[in-house]
């Protein structure tokens, strides 16, 4: 039975404007825990994206 490990990025945008992305890969609980530290320290459009081994997203403008 093989194991499957699923990798997580984020993508948001800073309070002023910038557009970002994490430069790590988090499981899914600590991706979660991330996303909830961005949002409270005010960044928006922050989402949870699933990536491959070795892959992480792009910030979008």
């Amino acid at each position: 039975m093989a194991i499957t490990m699923q990798n997580f990025a984020l993508t948001w945008t800073d309070p002023d404007g910038t557009p970002r992305s994490s430069a790590v890969a988090y499981d899914k609980p600590s991706a979660g825990r991330r996303k909830q530290g961005l949002e409270d320290a005010g960044c928006r459009d922050v989402q949870i994206v699933e990536t491959k081994p070795g892959q992480l997203p792009e910030a979008v403008a």
